[in-house]
């Protein structure tokens, strides 16, 4: 049998729109999974991650393993802070079970210093002393003093994390992973 030259061209587009199809579907489910694309709308990690910076959330470490003290997350942030939907994005600084303290511009976590080469500012602001809950984490942000963050809010849920920022992509001379 041979086909026409309309039939050629509905068997061209239907083959086209199966691929488009797949595409989709497979994009969507590896952003729901896997990986996702976001753009950092604030100053609030600056030096570490500048405005407009693009990077790849990986979304599927934290199914695997545990979050670490110097994670970059990112994550839902509280309803009564932000229910507009967008994503946050702050360095872990306590984890569950420890004591958080600020004062004199030093982050304390059980009662020891922090070491900080991430931070753009020492903090001119009092927290705590709080011990966080099970299932918790206190984030900050590097620009300590522009950002909204656990000292201001509290502790943040576990079940509120989307993934760990893993690298930039854009722009392109910073490409690279995020360092700790």
């Amino acid at each position: 049998m041979v086909m026409t030259s309309t039939q050629s061209t509905k068997r061209f587009l239907f083959e086209i729109l199966e691929i488009l199809i797949f595409a989709f579907i497979l994009s969507w489910g590896l952003q729901s999974t896997v990986v996702e694309a976001v753009t950092i709308p604030t100053g609030s990690m600056l030096p570490t991650i500048q405005l407009q910076d693009r990077l790849v959330v990986d979304k599927l470490s934290y199914k695997l393993s545990q979050i670490n003290r110097g994670d970059v997350i990112v994550f839902h942030p509280l309803s009564n802070v932000d229910s507009s939907g967008t994503l946050w994005i702050k360095r872990v600084i306590g984890l569950p079970g420890d004591k958080v303290n600020i004062k004199d511009g030093i982050v304390f976590i059980n009662d020891h210093a922090l070491t900080e080469s991430y931070e753009m500012a020492k903090p001119n602001y009092t927290y705590g002393p709080l011990v966080i809950p099970k299932d918790s984490y206190f984030v900050l942000g590097d620009n300590r003093n522009d950002s909204l963050d656990s000292h201001e809010w509290g502790v943040l849920p576990a079940k509120n994390v989307v993934g760990r920022a893993l690298f930039r992509y854009w722009p392109l001379e910073h490409f690279g992973l995020l360092a700790k």
